[in-house]
This record gives C-alpha cells, sequence and structure tokens, in this order.
C-alpha cells in the first residue's frame, strides 16, 4: 500500500506535464482550392478521400471565408487577424510611394505573426511552402523573419544581388541554403514540400516544446506547369489541363495524409489542434500562351457565384475542416467564420493572450460544442488593379451579402438564405439594409498609400 502511494506521488509531475501540455498546432493551407473541390463538400468526381476522413472526425464549416479573394491578402489576414480593410497587403501588389511603382508589399513588423505569438508561448513554428507576405529582397520579411524558427520557402522577383530568383528553388532561412525542386524527380510539388516536413520533423523537431507546423501546400494553383505525373483520370479522356488540375487535388490529398500519417507515428497527432482550409476560390488560370483551366469543369466553387479575386461568394468561401481529437465535436455547422478567426481561434487553443490588433473572434467554443459568439459582420477588400475600379468590397451582416465593385458604385444585396448563389439583387426592395451595409463598407477601410481608393480615396 505504501508503495502504492510512493508510486502515486513520484507519478504526479508526469501527469501533471501531460495534462498542462500545450496541444500542437498545424495549419494545412491549399492554393487556389475552391469550395466544392473536396469530397466532403460535394465533388463528386475528383476523389480526396484521407481529407473526406478529416472532416469526418472533425467539425466542417459550411460557412467558412477566407480573409480575401486572391492569395497575397488573404494570407496576411489569416497570419495577423486582421481583416483586409485594416491590413497592409490588400492585393497582390500595390502602389510604392518611394518610386511611385506598383509591386508587392509585405507586412509591417507592427502585425504580430501567428508564428510570432505561437514562438512566444514556447512553441517550436515550421514553416513550408508558398509564403508571398514578403519582398524578395528583404529578407526580413520572408517566413524566418516574421517568427518561424524553421522555414522553407519559394520566391520570385529580383534578387538583392540584381538577378531574378527561380521559382523552383526553395530557400532555408535567411537564404542560407537552397534545394532546388526537380519535378523529374516528384509526382507534383507537394510531395517534394510534404518530404521537407517529414525531414524536419525526423531531424529537428524539438520534443521539448509544442509544434506550429505551417503548411502552405502548391495545389491546385495554375503556376506548376511542368508535372511528372501523368496517369491519374487519363481514363476519363478530359483537356490535359483539367486531368493535371483533378489529379494535383487529388495527389493533394494524399501529401496531407502522408503528414498526418508521420505524425501519428511519433505520438504527436493525438494532441494536435489540425485547421485545413484554402486561401481563395478556384482559379480560371494557365500558361501564358496556353489553355486555361475552367472553374466550372468540376464546378469548383460548389456552384457558388464567383471565382478567385470575385469578392462574390465563390471567391471567398473556401473549404474549412477542424480536428482536434477527443475535443473537436464532429459534423457540420454554419456558424460564419474566417480566417481573421484564426489569430484568436489559436490564441485559446494555446491557452495565451490573443495580440490586440485582431479583428477576429476565436471559433474554438463552436468547435468545442460550447456558446459562441458572433460576427456583427464580416468584411473584405481587394485592390487587383490600378485604378478606383478594380477596388471591391464586400461584408456579410447576417444572412445578407452586400457587394460593391469599383469605388463609390451602387452597392449589390443578395439574402444568402434563400439566395446562396448570388443570382438575385435586391437592394431596391431593401434600401435600409443597403444603408447599414455601406455604413459598414464606408467605415471598415482605412486608408494606405499601397492601395489608394481605400478608405475613400481616389
Amino acid at each position: 500500500m505504501r508503495i502504492s502511494r510512493w508510486l502515486m506521488i513520484l507519478c504526479l509531475p508526469a501527469v501533471a506535464a501531460q495534462v498542462e501540455r500545450r496541444p500542437n498546432i498545424l495549419i494545412l493551407l491549399a492554393d487556389d482550392l475552391g469550395y466544392g473541390e473536396l469530397g466532403c463538400y460535394g465533388q463528386e468526381i475528383i476523389r480526396t478521400p484521407n481529407i473526406d476522413a478529416l472532416a469526418s472526425k472533425g467539425l466542417r464549416f459550411t460557412d467558412f471565408y477566407a480573409g480575401c479573394s486572391v492569395c497575397s491578402p488573404s494570407r496576411g489576414v489569416l497570419m495577423t487577424g486582421i481583416h483586409a480593410g485594416h491590413a497592409t497587403i490588400r492585393g497582390n501588389n500595390g502602389f510604392i510611394p518611394e518610386d511611385g511603382t506598383w509591386g508587392r508589399v509585405a507586412l509591417e513588423k507592427s502585425e504580430v505573426t501567428l508564428a510570432e505569438m505561437l514562438k512566444a508561448a514556447g512553441y517550436q513554428t515550421a514553416f513550408i511552402g508558398k509564403w508571398h507576405l514578403g519582398i524578395p529582397t528583404d529578407t526580413s520579411t520572408w517566413a524566418q523573419g516574421r517568427g518561424f524558427d524553421f522555414a522553407v520557402q519559394e520566391q520570385w522577383g529580383p534578387t538583392p544581388e540584381g538577378g531574378t530568383f527561380d521559382e523552383q528553388d526553395h530557400w532555408f532561412g535567411d537564404r542560407e541554403k537552397m534545394i532546388h525542386y526537380d519535378y523529374t524527380q516528384y509526382d507534383c510539388k507537394d510531395v517534394f514540400r510534404t518530404d521537407l516536413a517529414l525531414r524536419f520533423l525526423d531531424e529537428q523537431r524539438d520534443p521539448a516544446k509544442p509544434l506550429f507546423l505551417f503548411m502552405s501546400y502548391r495545389s491546385p494553383h495554375a503556376h506548376e506547369y511542368d508535372l511528372r505525373e501523368t496517369e491519374r483520370y487519363k481514363e476519363r479522356g478530359w483537356p490535359e489541363i483539367e486531368r493535371r488540375h483533378a489529379a494535383r487535388i487529388t495527389m493533394l490529398d494524399e501529401q496531407v495524409q502522408r503528414l498526418l500519417d508521420k505524425l501519428e507515428a511519433m505520438g504527436e497527432l493525438d494532441n494536435t489542434f489540425i485547421l485545413f482550409s484554402s486561401d481563395n476560390g478556384p482559379h480560371a488560370e494557365g500558361p501564358v500562351d496556353g489553355p486555361k483551366h475552367d472553374p466550372l469543369f468540376f464546378q469548383g466553387s460548389g456552384g457558388l457565384r464567383g471565382y478567385k479575386r470575385d469578392l462574390y461568394e465563390g471567391g471567398i468561401r473556401v473549404p474549412g475542416i477542424v480536428c482536434w481529437k477527443g475535443k473537436a465535436k464532429s459534423g457540420a455547422t454554419a456558424h460564419p467564420a474566417t480566417f481573421y478567426d484564426v489569430m484568436p481561434t489559436l490564441a485559446e487553443v494555446a491557452g495565451i493572450a490573443c495580440p490586440a490588433q485582431s479583428d477576429g473572434i476565436s471559433f474554438l467554443p463552436e468547435v468545442l460544442g460550447r456558446e459562441q459568439q458572433q460576427h456583427e459582420f464580416l468584411y473584405w477588400e481587394i485592390m487587383e488593379g490600378r485604378n478606383a475600379l478594380s477596388f471591391r468590397q464586400a461584408a456579410r451582416m447576417g444572412d445578407w451579402k452586400g457587394v460593391r465593385y469599383g469605388a463609390g458604385a451602387r452597392t449589390q444585396l443578395f439574402d444568402l438564405r434563400s439566395d446562396p448563389y448570388e443570382t438575385m439583387d435586391v437592394a431596391k426592395a431593401h434600401p435600409e439594409v443597403v444603408e447599414r451595409i455601406d455604413r459598414i463598407l464606408d467605415t471598415q477601410s482605412t486608408k494606405t498609400g499601397h492601395y489608394p481608393p481605400a478608405g475613400g480615396g481616389e
């Protein structure tokens, strides 16, 4: 009896350590994957059994929104918890006041990133893939300069030395090492990036710290022109660009499972909060001198209106899957959540304070089956051209959705409850709702020199 008591006392610290250990956090981000391109979101042709299985074990958000409808600003919203009307990055390119040109804009150093937040809480932080939140010539704006202990990223554009980055080169940290992606050695780029992740877990994982791993995949973004894989879906007789699109989504699905299998083999998976999503809706792109992918071929947006760069639902509503073994409820939820909610959610998962900069609300209560606070509204904006006509805004307030294309343009109004595909503009029938939406659009966009029409500018 005495021995049993002593054994219990000796075991208490170990038990307490297990209870108190912060969970790992894994973000799996697809690139241009549409709302309807996974089986669990209604896709009937493209096979995604592994991600579908992940969704069946966790919570699938039916109304989950990217931060914007194109890569850089959407990822900026995700990384900082700041919505697009308050963010530094609001388009893939912006006006550079110093020299009067248009080019890439980096996150401000004052904007705390997910990695900086979690690293300060004792997390080992790692990033692999597409960053798109910095300046090619300034490595302090790259992933490792923004809080990631381990970072491997692609880069394009000018080098500091006056040359041009090869987009197939993947750079470690502060350019201290580079590994070239040779497409003849891998079925697709996401196989290569998953290999890098597995190697990191084997060689550099610190078991004394919880892990924050951000996997930024390439598929199904159009800019993977050279592909070794030639067989998946070949029997369908589709145009080659559509076969490749479907094959890359299925290969992405396979790589997600490879990573999950590795974490499970390491004993890390059970205590891991997983979020799978996409940075925006489906694309309509392809080689400059070749055929373009048709987002309607596989109903990539699930029938929603629009696609990448649109602020209609098809451009911003994306898959949102959360899995946390033994904690996340299973099934589906219609709770509207968005990328700027991720920072407060991960802060709550880690048991730390969220930076005051965030415009978001944690959706962890919804994941755990508890009472969930609602947004009064959700907001987006984007500028993908050089004049006021290219400035777009949208807001969702309950089931009402307002869309404005062009600075000062008339606001369209849709009732998502009865018209989720945004086919009927009901603005004339509900002027009082339009007035409320307009107030949101007019007040949520702050002035910035990078995007002159924002905040009511010219």
